[in-house]
């Protein structure tokens, strides 16, 4: 079972509230544990009545509405902030139907009596359009330049929308909205873009479709004189623009043609007759129809089969150790954390302190699989050589490291891109901060200097594209939340 965009939305927003809860000041462990047996409960009657098995999904689903529906309860004005604003949706609708009233306009600067073959407007509304397919046709054959993730935040923020936050809302719930919308606008970024392509499609399309509509319209109620001046060309120059610009038209529709005479004999100081004007009428409005409207109504209709697509299956990481930890409540076999400690040996305190820590990411039930250590620079083949990386009954995979380490892109960096690379399911990073905060302490300037080394290896982390956690092995209830990544999965969760 996949999640849609809406269940998808619900999700990330209980994430993002449980993470900024940190006190229960808005959801206590009762709460929390009610919401997972009640949906639990739901989710195996849904699951039992559609005949299917119970999925992560499906708990997740309704234990996301369990937990909105209580907090609505008892802060009202919460429902107003979570709603979903269809701005993308109301301008799916107002920028296309605008596009076809200026459409309409476009064509009307200009003598109403008289069809220009040289009409600016409408050639540039061809040679517009078959930019816009050459700069597709590049960015298809060229990746790196037609694939770039939208670049203004504005954009991004289309499907996310703006956060309207009461007055009166609990802080955690502040932090939780904001921290969600910033998520959201990042992880929406694909359907969002799909969606602005086929508004932008549909819109060129029906700009195109109102200049047609228009002509004809024009030619049923006033009589058209059709011809051509220029100061800098020629017939001969004027036959060969448009002889290029109306072949898809006439090799298609078989209209009329035209020579270099018919061109000369219509030069506006030249009477021209009501026959001539419909023929041009005719040639303008096929190849609008050929090079314009055609191929953005196919660019829009796929790109709202791709907005379709990523609706219907939102992509989420569910690996993450917080969808992990939850997922463990539908009954499936007990979690297994695969920890793979680099150049560090556990003391035995330090090695319960583990199984704690594991229970906090992944629920009670989880087990622990300690791998050897890896000694300092050897190869990350070498050293797992032995270890089936891809086994399917490991639910995360973790790199221990020590922070009084320096984590270094040959060594830790190498290990790290490895077990990814190699790894089934999800990895993650540990960093044991019990020595480092202990020498720190006795030092002068220390807490800083915590705080520097811990950035350090948090964005050495991110560079890697890895998710990370500091766990004070020793002392475990105090193990941090990752402030630059969003809630932790540490963090209130049941």
């Amino acid at each position: 079972m996949a999640m849609n965009e809406k269940v998808a939305r619900e999700t990330l927003l209980v994430q993002a509230i449980e993470g900024a809860d940190r006190q229960g000041q808005v959801l206590s462990e009762d709460d929390k544990k009610y919401a997972s047996s009640s949906a639990l409960e739901l989710a195996q009657w849904q699951a039992a009545e559609r005949r299917t098995s119970l999925t992560p999904e499906l708990f997740l689903e309704k234990r996301s509405q369990q937990i909105l529906k209580k907090i609505v309860e008892r802060t009202p004005s919460f429902a107003a902030a979570i709603q979903d604003r269809k701005l993308l949706k109301w301008m799916g609708v107002a920028l296309p139907f605008a596009a076809l009233l200026l459409g309409a306009c476009a064509d009307r600067i200009g003598d109403p009596h008289r069809v220009d073959l040289l009409s600016a407007p409408l050639i540039l509304i061809v040679a517009w359009n078959l930019l816009v397919y050459l700069g597709l046709l590049t960015g298809w054959f060229l990746p790196k330049i037609g694939r770039r993730k939208p670049a203004f935040a504005y954009v991004q923020r289309l499907g996310a929308g703006k956060a309207n936050l009461p007055r009166k809302l609990p802080q955690a719930l502040t932090i939780a909205l904001i921290s969600f919308v910033a998520e959201w606008t990042v992880i929406s970024a694909p359907l969002t873009a799909a969606r602005i392509k086929r508004i932008v499609h549909c819109s060129a399309a029906l700009f195109a479709l109102g200049a047609v509509l228009s002509l004809y319209a024009r030619g049923i109620l006033s009589e058209y004189r059709a011809g051509w001046e220029s100061t800098f060309l020629g017939a001969e120059q004027v036959h060969a623009i448009l002889t290029v610009l109306f072949w898809p038209a006439v090799a298609l529709f078989h209209l009329h043609s035209f020579s270099a005479a018919d061109i000369a004999a219509l030069r506006f100081a030249e009477a021209a007759s009501p026959a001539g004007g419909a023929i041009w009428v005719h040639l303008y409005g096929a190849t609008l129809l050929l090079l314009v409207i055609v191929p953005r109504l196919a660019l829009a209709a796929f790109a709202g089969w791709q907005a379709g697509k990523i609706s219907r299956n939102f992509p989420i990481d569910l690996n993450q150790a917080y969808f992990l930890k939850l997922g463990a409540g539908t009954g499936n076999t007990a979690a297994v954390l695969r920890v793979f400690p680099y150049s560090f040996t556990l003391s035995e305190q330090r090695d319960k302190g583990l199984h704690a820590v594991a229970k906090m990411l992944l629920g009670e039930s989880a087990r622990v699989m300690l791998r050897p250590s890896i000694a300092y620079g050897e190869e990350p083949q070498d050293a797992l050589q032995a270890t089936n990386l891809g086994d399917p009954e490991i639910t995360l995979s973790v790199a221990l490291f020590n922070l009084s380490a320096t984590p270094e892109k040959e060594n830790h960096g190498a290990f790290l891109d490895y077990l990814s690379r190699g790894s089934a399911n999800a990895v993650s990073v540990l960093i044991d901060e019990s020595g480092y905060a202990e020498r720190a302490g006795q030092l002068a300037g220390g807490a800083a200097r915590l705080s520097e080394r811990i950035a350090m290896w948090r964005q050495f982390c991110e560079l890697h594209d890895v998710d990370v956690n500091i766990v004070n092995l020793l002392d475990p209830g105090t193990s941090r939340s990752k402030q630059e990544h969003g809630p932790s999965p540490l963090a209130g969760t049941s």
